[in-house]
């Protein structure tokens, strides 16, 4: 019999069974549920896929497509690139099937890692993700900025868009994102299914608008046989000296971008209901659905595509908009782009809520000052957690004031040190299998797990050195790569730390579970977590018996 056609107090009992399952999971790993859980699977699969929104990773770096590798290299490495992202978000699903909690990849490394490594894992993992959070936040809304600031120069060719006032518009994206994930957290729901229903409906019905009205098609000789090498000057790009391949690898940024952030559904886990399978599901689903729909915008835009020289040097400096205009003339092209603009704002949006909830989970076991561990009790809300994500965003942008090649870099820094986060838990479940497989929840890849956790960890090992490459030539101070630097600085930070001081005190969630499992009663059992709170009383176990900070 279906839920629906149950009468409704046994729906209520159905529900109200789901919920302490959920809670009691949750305290399996020593935490109380803090946050609110009114999330479904589509919830959860939403927001990552809205983080995703492929439609603001090919907008946005559609110009650096074209100058690195050309149509080619976007449309053969998109397919390329979604079929190894692909095992990522697989070998990821697994694991938070067995660990739903909103740390995430620093959570699972944590739990993964043997006692005696378990801390140093969860810190390293912890400050990667942070910094992999961040990046992608930054990369989402300055591309946003960077979009309207394009848009005002269509009509009003007075309007010159300098680096000053995009930072200024970039701050007034952030700030309001900010207030909505601090006091509309009521209000994210709707918000996240009307981002749904833009990124599919509105994307698609846009793609076929242009399709359909583009005045010529280019061949597919052209779409997948079309490379070009704009990294240089003077024709001296990377493929005269270096290679065409170091150009392929180089273009594979847009794609790969594009496809981060479904940790999301991860860090949304302890919000979501039966998340032992909704999440993984919402994992797995997004990176799919994304790869698909994706393949089918870049396909509209690359085809329609109506003079390659004139698309690449888009007197708007957007090439994306530059397509519109030719097909459907300005009026209609900024239409068409605002669309595009709204999608870009809810993917932002989205970013920073789970970017907040990762910086929370980490303030709650140590990893960042506990400050940023606090629930508003009116809004239910990691406010602070929310503006440490604003700021930490507005500063990563700051280089953009005095370097050319800044955007890119923060789209590099993001999905470097996210696929970093998530691929440390992947390769400690790998070399500890054991450990893992006595944990595993219900979506479970059995005797397929090891050879897809392998790929997934090949992978990120490769394009965490590829996206580190300097992508300008010559190579200046205003054309460095910083990627380099900033995850340098997190990888030497966070170790450096660790070997000084922090490994003094800094126990990660280790302990907090090794205690809550000691003291836990069977969590299938009817009022479990009634049971455990009275058997942890006087205890000083962390987040069980405390109330929500206020």
């Amino acid at each position: 019999m279906a839920a629906d056609s149950l009468p409704v107090a046994e729906r209520r009992h159905t529900s109200n069974t789901v919920a302490e399952a959920d809670e009691n999971r949750l305290a399996q790993f020593g935490y109380k549920q803090e946050l609110k859980r009114d999330w479904g699977l589509a919830h959860n699969f939403g927001v990552s896929f809205s983080i995703i929104s492929v439609i603001t990773g090919i907008t946005t770096l559609f110009s650096y497509g074209l100058n690195t590798g050309g149509p080619a290299v976007m449309s053969i490495g998109w397919i390329v690139v979604s079929l190894f992202t692909m095992t990522v978000a697989i070998a990821m699903a697994e694991i938070v099937s067995a660990i739903p909690t909103s740390g995430g990849p620093y959570f699972w490394a944590a739990l993964l890692a043997p006692p005696k490594y378990s801390p140093f894992a969860a810190w390293l993992t912890g400050w990667f993700n942070l910094l992999g959070q961040v990046a992608v936040t930054t990369g989402i809304s300055f591309g946003l900025a960077n979009l309207i600031a394009t848009a005002a120069t269509v009509k009003n060719a007075g309007y010159e868009a300098t680096s000053a006032k995009t930072i200024g518009i970039y701050a007034a994206v952030l700030v309001s994102h900010g207030l909505v994930n601090s006091f509309g957290v009521h209000v994210l729901r709707f918000l996240n299914n009307a981002s749904i229903i833009l990124h599919s409906a509105g994307v698609t019905a846009l793609c076929i608008a242009v399709l359909a009205q583009a005045p010529t098609h280019q061949p597919g000789s052209f779409v997948f046989g079309q490379f070009y090498d704009g990294t240089g000057i003077d024709g001296e790009g990377w493929s005269v000296r270096a290679s065409t391949g170091y150009v392929v690898v180089c273009g594979s940024l847009l794609s790969q971008y594009t496809l981060t952030g479904f940790d999301a559904s991860a860090h949304l886990s302890e919000e979501t209901k039966k998340a032992s399978w909704s999440a993984p599901i919402g994992v797995v689903s997004s990176v799919g659905f994304s790869a698909l729909f994706g393949f089918f915008v870049l396909m509209a835009l690359l085809f329609s595509i109506q003079d390659f020289d004139t698309t690449l040097d888009s007197e708007y400096g957007q090439p994306v908009l530059q397509i519109f205009v030719d097909v459907f003339g300005e009026d209609g092209a900024l239409a068409l782009f605002s669309l595009v603009m709204v999608c870009v704002w809810h993917c932002g949006l989205f970013s920073m809520t789970s970017n907040s909830r990762m910086m929370f989970a980490f303030a709650r076991d140590g990893g960042i000052h506990p400050f940023f561990h606090q629930v508003d009790a009116r809004f239910r809300s990691p406010i602070r957690a929310v503006w440490l994500a604003a700021t930490l965003s507005f500063i990563l942008a700051l280089p953009s004031l005095g370097s050319s090649v800044a955007f890119s870099a923060a789209t590099s820094i993001a999905t470097i040190g996210l696929y970093i986060s998530y691929g440390l838990p992947i390769a400690i479940g790998l070399i500890f299998h054991e450990n893992f497989t006595a944990m595993k929840g219900p979506f479970n890849l059995g005797p397929f797990s090891k050879i897809v956790a392998l790929v997934a960890v090949l992978w990120i090992m490769c394009i965490t050195v590829v996206f580190c490459l300097p992508t300008s030539n010559p190579v200046s101070d205003q054309t460095l790569n910083y990627t380099v630097v900033a995850v340098g600085i997190i990888a030497v930070g966070a170790t450096g730390a660790w070997v000084l001081w922090a490994r003094k005190w800094f126990t990660g969630p280790a302990t907090e579970v090794s205690e809550a499992m000691r003291l836990s009663v069977d969590p299938t059992e009817p009022g479990a977590l009634e049971m455990r709170e009275k058997q942890v009383a006087g205890k000083e176990v962390k987040n069980i018996s405390e109330p929500v900070s206020e």
